[in-house]
């Protein structure tokens, strides 16, 4: 896989945390993480393309080492969140890219794909999420996201991750072991959480719209891959069915024994990713 790097560059004013895998001279992609997620979860999808793409995966604003806003309401919001990208790619001089997002980092892709940076993103991935958040998934998701627990030892929020993370299908146990190190930090009084600003999910209660994005996907002039957990609660059958009804040329790939959203660990989850990137 060669060596992973850790960087810092400084996107839309503030202090940007990414990894990257694999060699500068490659063909880049982009690989966006989910709400309350890190970079770090993409290790196992960038040891797989490594050797073929130049592989790049930011800490969103708020989340891992990325800085955290002062204005949560101002900031955590896919407007933001386009800057920051626009910005990463200049300051790695990537004139066009492939972007993989999971979850939000898929629906920041249609945005941006069909938005601001619809001339630099050459190759969609939309791993389970749509152009829109159905109420229940969003609910269910702010729930856990706007009051993480905090925990006396890591093996506790280890558990916790296991739990509330098990829809995602088949984590590797090393990997839930590396899911936890790389995404927890400690609070003044020792105690454990997860690594992220509660106030991210300000995105899904005051930001109107923010995930509502069908005139951006219709603008997308780029090939679309969409992974669909066979038992996702955010990407419905109907609405994988209508993005294929309004984009005829996308391609929908159903992944078993899944719910929200495909880990990206397993060669059922990887291939299909190679194989649409090696297209380009």
């Amino acid at each position: 896989m060669g060596t992973t790097t850790s960087a810092y560059a400084t996107c839309a004013g503030f202090e940007i945390h990414y990894l990257t895998w694999g060699d500068p001279a490659k063909p880049p992609v982009i690989l966006w993480h989910g709400l309350a997620r890190t970079g770090h979860d993409f290790a196992p999808l960038a040891a797989a393309l490594a050797e073929d793409y130049w592989l790049i995966a930011p800490d969103t604003i708020g989340r891992g080492l990325s800085e955290w806003s002062r204005a949560p309401d101002v900031d955590y919001n896919f407007a933001r969140y386009g800057e920051i990208a626009g910005d990463l790619l200049d300051h790695l001089g990537l004139d066009r890219v492939a972007w993989v997002g999971t979850s939000m980092g898929g629906s920041l892709g249609i945005y941006l794909a069909g938005g601001a940076l619809g001339e630099r993103i050459d190759r969609l991935v939309i791993n389970d999420i749509g152009p829109e958040l159905p109420a229940a998934a969003a609910e269910r998701i702010a729930t856990y996201v706007g009051a993480p627990p905090s925990f006396t030892r890591v093996s506790e929020l280890e558990a916790y991750f296991r739990e509330v993370y098990a829809p995602f299908g088949f984590i590797p146990e090393d990997q839930w072991r590396r899911m936890t190190e790389s995404s927890h930090r400690r609070l003044p009084d020792g105690r454990i959480t997860a690594h992220y600003d509660p106030a991210i999910v300000r995105q899904l209660q005051a930001v109107s719209g923010d995930f509502t994005c069908w005139s951006e996907y219709e603008r997308i002039a780029c090939p679309i891959l969409i992974l669909r957990g066979a038992q996702s609660d955010l990407l419905s059958v109907d609405m994988a069915a209508e993005m294929v009804a309004r984009r005829p040329a996308a391609r929908i790939v159903e992944i078993a024994d899944c719910g929200h959203a495909p880990a990206l660990t397993k060669a059922d989850q990887i291939t299909p990713i190679a194989d649409f990137l090696a297209q380009g």
